[in-house]
This record gives C-alpha cells, sequence and structure tokens, in this order.
C-alpha cells in the first residue's frame, strides 16, 4: 500500500490530477508492494513488461487530497498475470481509480516472454498469498 498527497505538479489545467499521473501512481505502488519478486525476477534474467492496462477513472482528485493505492495479484495463468489496483481518497474511502494491468514475463537473453511456470509461478502465488493478506 502507497500514499501519495496530491502536489500542484500532478494538477492538470482543470485542477485535478492529470489522468497520465494516475498510472505513475499505479506503478509507485507496484514497485513498492512487489519489490521483492521483481528483484528476483530481475536476477533470474527475467523482467516484467506491460502489456494492456485498463483504468477507470472515477473521481477526480484535488490538492492536497491523500490517496491509498492498494494492489492484489489477481490472476495467474500460463503466460500472462493480472495485476488489480485500486486508488482511494484516504478521507473518505471513495474509489478515485482502478485498474487491471495484464503483464508477461519477458526473458532479456532470448527477447521472448516466458511461460509462468515453476519457481516463476510459486513466486507470484507467494506475492498473490501476500497482498491478499495485508488487504484484509
Amino acid at each position: 500500500m502507497t500514499e501519495v498527497i496530491i502536489r500542484g505538479y500532478h494538477l492538470d489545467g482543470y485542477q485535478h490530477v492529470n489522468n497520465a499521473r494516475y498510472l505513475e501512481f499505479l506503478e509507485e505502488d507496484r514497485w513498492a508492494c512487489m519489490s521483492e519478486e521483481l528483484e528476483y525476477f530481475s536476477q533470474q534474467g527475467v523482467t516484467w513488461v506491460i502489456a494492456n492496462i485498463n483504468i477507470n477513472y472515477r473521481l477526480p482528485a484535488t490538492l492536497g487530497q491523500s490517496l491509498i493505492i492498494k494492489t492484489t495479484v489477481s490472476k495467474i495463468g500460463n503466460k500472462s498475470g493480472v495485476v488489480t489496483q485500486v486508488i482511494q481518497c484516504k478521507k473518505t474511502n471513495n474509489v478515485v481509480a482502478d485498474a487491471e494491468i495484464t503483464f508477461v514475463l519477458f526473458d532479456v537473453k532470448t527477447k521472448k516472454t516466458t511461460p509462468l511456470v515453476d519457481h516463476f509461478l510459486e513466486k507470484l502465488l507467494t506475492c498473490q498469498k501476500r497482498l491478499s493478506d495485508s488487504a484484509i
């Protein structure tokens, strides 16, 4: 879980958070919540590649608001996985935005995707459980 306080440089001409900033907030929380797993994959010569992002903008966020970002691994398939993220206003708990991010693992040497098998799958399942437990 990551907390972001909205600053002036996050805002657009309409005085609410620019849509592209939400993607940065989501990425920040993925790195914060999943740094152990991302480091592990990196040591194995594998990196995460975002294949698709579907984001819903629910409410505007404005200057001074505190936002809480929560991340869970919601799906693990044979070749890809899905991370679900929610951004909420800390004060009201209202959902400001939510997103589903589809990722694949990319082998740095072969320049190809790699299946989510064996130790990669085990690491993702451990991450999924840890993030689910922390959301309770």
